[in-house]
């Protein structure tokens, strides 16, 4: 009986410990739980649409349409022959393949197994009939440019066509990225006035599932070219694109939240939508100013003189004055971060301290505040003309500003501002010293314009001439790389122009858009099938 107390309290102390046991492990187990529940909560709501805007909507026909925002989005609705990565490459699209022949023409293979958005196969007459209708009378498309050389359409096999060129054009793969319409779609139809213009079938990504008034509706399209959708949960299924009277309206939309992006070349969008609450990427655009310096004149034939000028102008100075830093300084006309352009560490940029040294080394005098030398009896003074256009009121504020900027380095500069009709004359008949440009660059790699036969600057130089012949038939991307590197340091070497700025783009998009977005002015929707939105 003695023993009973003690009995008794080892079973209180086992009873002490496994109670102890029973609530370290039922904490534990609530806090696993606890940890769940908040887990789950925090996980982010993945929102799988999209919504867009579009001002002055005119037609979803991307042949027809003149509308930026209809050219934008048709690049996810239809697809060319051949389309452009982020850096500007031709890369193949509806054609997998293509190859220049020795008398202008071009053997292109079309790409099999690919079905429009209402089931028919995608075939060569589709080509054809796309190009015919481009280049016919009734229509005034955008693409004009891009097949106004085609001579001669044959078609050899369902997947495989000829185009016959009036001439040899540089790099004419490039103007191959036209949208591709249906032929069957638009059998026996008005093509400028049907209804079916609302909505043409494409082949892209996404195809319209729905028109109302003021709206369209995309889902993407399961069939594209056979692929599988690796990830269900992320990626955009679905598009809502309403339509607006005004770019202002669009704006708006986006400022209080009803669109999730825009894209616009408005060099002050954020007097429309503020400065904060979004997200904005710019990108350099194809509007190219330069000033073409004419080598066939006494003073300009000299390299040093070029050199000089280029040294002597501030293009940082001229976008923040002129173009409320809303400009890019460029180097070369493919400095558009095109992938055939690599910029030289040893720039031709604003260097005023060198052009003492690079005038004196090459036995220019400086006298009364103007570079001199004399040559054959004659004496040569920097005093030099700059033609630009008076209607431009930007660039002839530039021109003021460039030619402070020329005094001050011993380089004098008369201005003169010529009317439209005066301004036609000095281009045609090359009766300047110089000449302030701008230009739309094409999508091609092509320089011609700017280094070839007939270039403004009236300059020759016998091994870029080879070199250019060269470029357009070569596929080796090392070589063609390596080849418009040596055009770069010629150029560099040479100074005939200066080039001065890009104008510039921007896409504003929704702080809860979410993906790889990164547009240039060829395309504003790379990667949207893998953007989604989060909250």
């Amino acid at each position: 009986m003695k023993s009973l107390p003690r009995v008794l309290f080892v079973l209180f102390v086992a009873g002490l410990i496994g109670f102890a046991i029973y609530m370290v492990y039922n904490n534990q187990n609530n806090s696993e739980q606890e940890v769940q529940i908040r887990t789950s909560e925090a996980k982010p709501q993945i929102i799988n649409e999209l919504r867009l805007g579009i001002a002055e909507f005119d037609t979803m026909n991307p042949i027809l349409s003149n509308n930026r925002n209809v050219q934008d989005l048709a690049k996810i609705i239809y697809e060319p022959l051949v389309t452009l990565s982020i850096d500007y490459k031709a890369e193949p699209c509806l054609a997998t393949e293509w190859s220049k022949m020795e008398d202008n023409g071009y053997l292109i293979k079309l790409r099999q197994g690919v079905k429009w958005h209402d089931g028919e196969n995608f075939t060569a007459k589709d080509v054809k009939f796309t190009i015919d209708k481009i280049k016919s009378n009734e229509v005034n498309s955008i693409y004009k440019s891009n097949v106004k050389n085609v001579t001669k359409l044959d078609i050899i096999d369902n997947y495989t066509i000829r185009l016959t060129l009036d001439a040899d054009i540089p790099f004419y793969e490039y103007n191959l990225t036209f949208p591709i319409l249906s032929e069957k779609y638009f059998l026996e139809q008005d093509f400028l006035n049907t209804s079916k213009n609302r909505n043409p079938v494409g082949t892209g990504k996404y195809k319209v599932y729905a028109e109302e008034d003021g709206s369209l509706t995309l889902n993407k399209y399961k069939d594209y070219w056979n692929l599988k959708d690796v990830n269900e949960e992320y990626g955009i299924k679905t598009i809502h694109v309403y339509m607006y009277g005004s770019m202002g309206q669009v704006y708006n939309s986006f400022k209080i939240g009803n669109i999730d992006f825009i894209t616009t070349n408005n060099l002050y969008v954020e007097d429309y939508i503020g400065t904060i609450g979004y997200n904005r990427k710019d990108y350099k655009g194809k509007e190219y100013d330069f000033i073409a310096l004419n080598t066939d004149k006494p003073v300009l034939a000299h390299p040093e003189v070029r050199k000089a000028i280029s040294f002597a102008i501030d293009k940082s100075s001229i976008i923040t004055n002129v173009y409320n830093s809303k400009f890019y300084s460029a180097e070369f006309p493919l400095d558009y971060n095109n992938w055939l352009y690599k910029q030289n560490s040893a720039s031709s940029g604003f260097n005023p301290a060198q052009v003492d040294t690079i005038m004196r080394e090459n036995g220019w005098e400086l006298r009364y505040s103007v570079w001199s030398k004399s040559e054959n009896y004659t004496t040569r003074r920097t005093n030099l003309n700059l033609v630009v256009n008076s209607a431009n009121s930007e660039r002839v504020r530039a021109a003021d500003i460039i030619k402070e900027q020329l005094a001050s380095v011993g380089i004098n500069i008369s201005i003169i501002r010529a009317t439209d009709n005066e301004y036609r004359d000095y281009l045609s008949n090359k009766n300047y010293d110089m000449i302030m440009l701008g230009t739309r660059s094409p999508l091609t790699p092509n320089v011609n314009t700017y280094l070839g036969g007939g270039n403004y600057s009236n300059y020759y130089n016998e091994e870029l001439a080879s070199i250019l012949n060269e470029v357009n038939n070569i596929s080796d991307e090392k070589i063609l790389a390596e080849k418009y590197k040596r055009i770069y340091e010629i150029y560099h070497a040479d100074v005939p122009f200066i080039s001065l700025y890009f104008n510039r783009g921007t896409v504003c998009y929704s702080t809860n858009l979410m993906g790889d977005i990164t547009p240039n002015c060829y395309n504003v929707f790379y990667n949207i099938d893998k953007w989604y939105r989060q909250y």
